[in-house]
């Protein structure tokens, strides 16, 4: 039984148990009409139990017959003294008592069953709640749902722009129940995890408001943020580089959050030593039970996953067929198309992709951040035109693999080398002990300087004068 049910149903009884000593008093003063009032209330009790029980415990039949007992031993003093009699003496009070006695004690014999909702919001972005859903799912006392909830591309001006709802990309193996079928109200789980922190504060996308974590606190008692992203953990010595991650530790997950989970101990210290410096170093205990450093569901993905559990889409064993040699995984970030960076990474990249292109003995899988596009035309909408035609070209020319699909562990896993960003990617790449390049998008700036702006790029990217 959950245990929010329970609590319910030990409510119900105890205040049925403070009628029955009401109704003693009350039989002893002769007063009727305040006697079967309670005793209405008592047998309202008895029916609210039976309708939880009934809804949560099926075939929990013995409960329900005592109930039904009860209800009888009610409904017989009650016509009893409609009809002009009065009960003498406590003995009524008594059976009523030995039975509700019996009804507390199969209550209390029911085991608690946990119920876990998962919120993801992104399906590429599954990976970082992925095994622990695993975990809860294999958990015969834990009930665990996959609630995908929707979200909205952001326009230039911060109101809302498409709607997305991304149920259907979700692996086979993950039982999905579409967000409006879930009725929170009534479920009230007893975990909620979630993996976007921003609630109205991303540029670029927002989920529903109604699954903002400022709301979805008053559904349940234990909100668990976990991160989307990992970091590096190298850079943690340099103070200007830690100072970077107080914009992923000073937001509203973070701070509604009744457990937040990061990567390892060593990122639980700078978010602790992050959120005491703007709190109070009083704080530091609070923060100390809140933060657990227990690791990335990220990192256990790509841990556990080997060419040889990936299944390959048929139009990439297409292109692999007519392209052999070693694999890269080219990972492009959604920064590299704001304002200050796509004008350098725009000739860069068509520089790239023209060079992989002209190496029949290397396979390129590009696989750009899952919000590019919506991140330019929010923030960048000059920016937005150009990349589109670029990303159309290379798929049509298909002499590469274009991923847009979710499965980020595939493509790791897939590629024997990187090649790209400083990114999340790059620190899971890291794990696989496999070759890393970074890309330097600032030899665009220095072959052609700040100026770079008042040269005519064409369609494709390519810089004509």
């Amino acid at each position: 039984m959950r245990k929010v049910w329970k609590k319910q149903i030990k409510d119900f009884l105890n205040l049925m148990e403070e009628a029955h000593n009401e109704i003693e008093k009350e039989v002893e003063k002769r007063n009727g009409a305040m006697v079967q009032e309670l005793l209405g209330q008592c047998q309202e009790g008895a029916i609210r139990i039976g309708d939880l029980i009934e809804s949560s415990e099926e075939g929990e039949t013995k409960t329900v017959e005592l109930l039904e007992e009860y209800c009888e031993l009610v409904y017989t003093v009650h016509q009893s003294m409609l009809e002009g009699g009065h009960p003498k003496g406590g003995k009524f009070c008594k059976d009523l008592k030995v039975v509700l006695k019996r009804v507390q004690e199969r209550i209390d014999s029911l085991k608690i069953r946990i119920e876990a909702v998962f919120l993801p919001y992104k399906a590429a972005m599954w990976d970082s709640l992925e095994s622990v859903w695993k975990e809860a799912e294999a958990d015969p006392d834990c009930d665990a749902y996959v609630v995908p909830i929707p979200y909205y591309d952001k326009k230039p001006d911060g109101s809302f722009g498409e709607k997305h709802d991304e149920s259907g990309l979700y692996p086979e193996y993950v039982p999905i129940v579409k967000y409006d079928a879930y009725d929170f109200a009534f479920h009230k789980p007893d975990i909620i995890f979630i993996h976007n922190p921003y609630d109205g504060g991303n540029y670029v996308t927002s989920v529903h408001p109604f699954f903002y974590s400022s709301n979805l606190k008053k559904y349940t008692d234990c909100l668990v943020y976990i991160p989307y992203f990992i970091k590096d953990e190298m850079v943690f010595e340099n103070l200007q580089e830690t100072k970077k991650i107080e914009d992923y530790c000073m937001v509203p997950g973070v701070v509604n959050a009744d457990k937040v989970i990061v990567q390892s101990r060593e990122m639980k210290k700078v978010y602790i030593d992050i959120l005491t410096g703007y709190t109070g170093r009083n704080t530091f205990d609070y923060w100390e039970r809140k933060i657990a450093g227990l690791g990335s569901p990220k990192l256990e993905k790509v841990r556990n996953t080997s060419k040889k559990d990936i299944c390959i889409p048929a139009q990439w064993a297409g292109i692999m067929k007519k392209r052999s040699g070693k694999v890269v995984l080219y990972n492009t970030h959604l920064n590299l198309l704001m304002e200050r960076n796509y004008k350098y990474f725009i000739p860069k990249l068509r520089e790239t992709l023209d060079y992989f292109k002209s190496r029949d003995d290397i396979l390129l899988l590009w696989r750009p951040h899952p919000l590019s596009l919506a991140a330019a035309e929010s923030m960048n909408p000059c920016a937005a035109d150009i990349y589109r035609s670029i990303v159309k070209a290379y798929r049509e020319e298909g002499w590469g693999i274009y991923d847009d699909t979710p499965d980020l562990g595939r493509a790791i896993a897939l590629s024997d080398a990187y090649y790209g960003s400083i990114s999340s990617v790059l620190t899971l790449y890291k794990e696989t002990g496999k070759p890393i390049l970074i890309h330097k998008i600032d030899i665009a700036e220095e072959k052609y300087g700040d100026d770079l702006c008042n040269h005519r790029v064409d369609r494709g990217g390519r810089i004509m004068w």
